[in-house]
């Protein structure tokens, strides 16, 4: 699965590859967090593979749903079958373009906006995600924290559990991207 995941992430940029500067990791980590009057739902993902094209500042991030752990087995359950459908709907994309202009062949710390689209549960909406790059000029480590609504991707919760899932997950995510 890395290699297909690394393989379709490489796909999303096209000609001229092996000349551009390329990070990619498979390891990124990936979670989600519900804070709900009746219970708080926590999900990472350390499966996660990404890709960035330092010339042209493009990206693409891509999981398989079923690679989030839960602390419950029965709340991973729920939520791959009932929630994701993650058999319908195996991963989750982000492809976009970071906005700043930022050198990251030098060292330092840049606050960042990637714009793009994101693709949940067979829905894919525009969304901008803010987020900082530290780079020491060969390994970037990129962190981001956004809302999603369950809402915006079809995401149905049943009235008998809405009071222990929120209508908006906070996903974050923290990655060290090595150069290819």
């Amino acid at each position: 699965m890395k290699k297909l995941s690394l393989l379709f992430l490489l796909s999303c940029f096209g000609q001229g590859l092996f000349a551009q500067n390329l990070f990619s990791t498979t390891t990124g980590k990936v979670s989600f967090y519900s804070d709900a009057p009746l219970e708080d739902i926590q999900a990472d993902n350390a499966k996660s593979a990404a890709i960035f094209n330092t010339e042209t500042n493009e990206m693409a991030v891509q999981m398989k749903i079923t690679d989030f752990e839960f602390p419950n087995k029965l709340m991973q359950e729920h939520f791959n079958e009932n929630y994701l459908e993650s058999e319908k709907y195996p991963t989750s994309v982000f492809k976009g373009k970071i906005k700043e202009k930022v050198d990251l062949t030098q060292a330092g710390t840049f606050k960042v906006t990637a714009d793009g689209t994101l693709s949940i549960h067979g829905v894919t909406h525009q969304i901008q995600i803010p987020g900082t790059i530290v780079s020491d000029g060969k390994q970037l480590k990129l962190d981001f924290k956004f809302p999603v609504k369950l809402e915006d991707y079809k995401i149905d919760i049943p009235t008998i559990v809405f009071s222990k899932i929120a209508e908006v997950v906070e996903v974050s995510g923290s990655m060290l991207l090595v150069k290819k």
